[in-house]
């Protein structure tokens, strides 16, 4: 029987008041998001950390005091295992956080105890970047010792059961509100600095092809736009930014309907930006109606696209999409191309 360890990375977040700066501060500290030398970057993210703390408890309290990201993972991690299950395997599901716990070390401890034959490394970051899969990746690298062979799913942007997931959701909502007519379509992902993109980072090629292949699932839904979320310090981001595309839509007299397309689970970034913070900006500018999709979650169809690049990904070695996908050329940091597989 083979033992096959499968390796979930996401952002992790703080589990109460306590962990929100330490949480601000692993994630600042992270060279993938600041790229400064460590003698800089280490005094910096104290300074943010610090300065950011209650501003984001206070945010966290809206959900309880904690993000519910690792619960949600945990229920993720669950399904996942059970659509593995077979006879030949022994499959076990773990997960590793990027700024909380589970840390990559603990995981990995984990998994080397579990003595896996084979190992997948699976970011629930369906578009890749070096700030989210890249730094993960890397991190694992840095404290795995244990047994098995690795192989990486690099991405999944147009994963036919990730696309499948979103574009329910997105009906669900829409015709929950009586299906109204003029309303327009956002398609909203976390944000990056403008630089990391130029710098070579597919992430903004990727989220513009989810939206896209979504797009394509729902005709009836034909205004539709791609903007970018949560922004912060005074770099240039990527544009267009979501709440300035809710006051635009509200200029022409539209409703809208938000669906968070880089996330596949809730939390700070759905929960309180997206349902207080501009949910508030939409009511101020008269968006009516102002509706919010539901991320993947344990929808059978993500979590089905989930096994199936596992199975897909133990008849390989190295880095690989998932899905019809391959960078443009000019996207240098994508890590099929690094690796010189692309």
């Amino acid at each position: 029987m083979t033992r096959l360890a499968v390796v979930l990375f996401n952002l992790g977040g703080p589990d109460g008041p306590s962990a929100v700066r330490p949480f601000l501060a692993n994630l600042f500290r992270d060279p993938a998001i600041i790229g400064l030398p460590a003698i800089a970057r280490w005094p910096l993210a104290e300074l943010i950390s610090r300065t950011r703390e209650k501003t984001a408890q206070a945010n966290y309290a809206i959900m309880g005091g904690g993000s519910p990201l690792l619960p949600e993972t945990r229920v993720q991690a669950a399904a996942l295992e059970a659509a593995l299950a077979a006879p030949d395997v022994e499959a076990k599901v773990f997960i590793a956080m990027r700024y909380w716990k589970p840390f990559a070390a603990e995981t990995a401890r984990e998994v080397a105890a579990f003595a896996p034959d084979e190992i997948v490394l699976l970011p629930l970051y369906p578009q890749y970047s070096t700030t989210t899969t890249g730094s993960s990746v890397k991190d694992w690298a840095n404290t795995y010792r244990g047994s098995g062979r690795t192989r990486t799913i690099c991405c999944y942007p147009t994963a036919a059961g990730l696309v499948a997931a979103h574009a329910q959701a997105i009906r669900e909502v829409w015709q929950a509100a009586g299906a109204p007519a003029d309303l327009r379509l956002l398609f909203s992902a976390h944000g990056l600095p403008q630089k990391i993109v130029d710098a070579g980072d597919p992430y903004r090629a990727q989220i513009e092809a989810t939206a896209a292949a979504i797009a394509a699932q729902l005709p009836e839904l034909s205004d539709w736009r791609v903007s970018f979320q949560s922004r912060v310090g005074p770099m240039k981001w990527l544009t267009p930014a979501t709440d300035a595309e809710i006051l635009r839509a509200g200029a022409d007299g539209k409703g809208v309907l938000i669906a968070p397309i880089a996330f596949v689970s809730e939390h700070v970034e759905t929960l309180v930006e997206l349902d207080h913070e501009y949910a508030h900006l939409a009511r101020e500018a008269g968006v009516a109606p102002y509706l919010r999709a539901r991320t993947p979650g344990v929808r059978e169809s993500f979590i089905a696209t989930l096994a199936q690049a596992t199975r897909d990904a133990l008849g390989r070695g190295g880095v690989a999409p998932f899905g019809p996908w391959l960078c443009p050329a000019s996207h240098g940091k994508c890590p099929r191309r690094q690796e010189g597989t692309a």
